[in-house]
């Protein structure tokens, strides 16, 4: 593999990104704004919002989600850019919001950490089905921090990062989007997975923050590709015009306090990838 190549500097902190429209999508939690960045490194801020969000994908027809996860709000950006919302997840849980995925059905998942980080005590997270027509249930429970999520091409399974548990878990997606037969899909040998994207080789590509390093691993954990970096890599994303450009997002971090951002340490990374990307996100 190439070495990895700086996009962009200037970020506060990265997080969730998405190819969409050929550009990368990200939101930067420190300034409250989604950005998009084109492949010479010119980012745009599309939006800026109330409070931090903390994920984005779209829906089938193009209209962008927005995940505020201290509000327990999933927005939704209609055609003119007003917002509204597509789903309340207070119902569930009133914990952090964290990670969404849109699947080819347009049925999102979206998970929660299950204590709010740094203060409080661990308890498991979970994750909730919001359908099109935006109603709210929950599908999967005893989470150790769940983190990055996604759908294979066929829709049958949905695998999420377990950041305290060090692996990631595979789903089988039921017809009505329920989630079922949980089976551990790769245990990380102390990796700690936090974004993560699949490849066309059924390969997952994982962000490791306090390992700094971002890792490609096969069903059952094998190690195909590591990254090593000099700060915490938050998330991975593949795209660019034939889906094979790994995008990084990857920032200093001290611990779950440190979000400052005043101290502009995040950057966006590009590396070519041994296979395109597949599936959601």
């Amino acid at each position: 593999m190439s070495e990895s190549q700086v996009l962009m500097t200037g970020i506060a902190f990265g997080e969730s990104p998405r190819w969409h429209d050929d550009r990368l999508w990200f939101a930067d939690w420190g300034t409250r704004e989604v950005i998009a960045v084109d492949r010479a490194g010119h980012g745009e801020v599309i939006i800026r919002m109330p409070s931090a969000p903390f994920s984005i994908d779209w829906l089938p027809d193009g209209r962008l989600l927005i995940m505020l996860g201290a509000e327990a709000r999933l927005l939704r950006r209609e055609p003119d850019g007003s917002l509204v919302t597509h789903a309340d997840l207070s119902s569930v849980s009133v914990q952090p919001w964290n990670e969404i995925v849109v699947d080819g059905r347009g049925n999102v998942y979206v998970n929660t950490i299950g204590f709010d980080i740094p203060e409080g005590e661990f308890a498991p997270g979970s994750i909730a089905l919001v359908t099109l027509d935006g109603s709210v249930r929950q599908v999967a429970d005893g989470l150790s921090f769940p983190n990055g999520m996604a759908v294979t091409p066929d829709n049958t399974t949905l695998i999420v990062a377990e950041s305290y548990g060090n692996r990631l878990t595979a789903f089988a997606i039921e017809a009505d989007g329920s989630l079922s037969r949980r089976r551990v899909w790769a245990d990380l040998d102390g990796g700690v997975p936090d974004g993560i994207c699949l490849d066309a080789e059924n390969a997952i590509w994982y962000g490791d923050v306090p390992n700094q390093r971002c890792l490609r691993v096969r069903e059952g954990g094998e190690v195909l590709q590591t990254i090593d970096l000099d700060r915490g890599c938050f998330a991975s994303m593949l795209g660019g015009v034939d889906k094979r450009t790994l995008f990084l997002l990857a920032a200093a971090w001290g611990d779950s306090t440190d979000i400052d951002a005043t101290a502009r340490t995040g950057q966006l990374l590009t590396v070519t990838a041994p296979a395109p990307g597949a599936g959601w996100p």
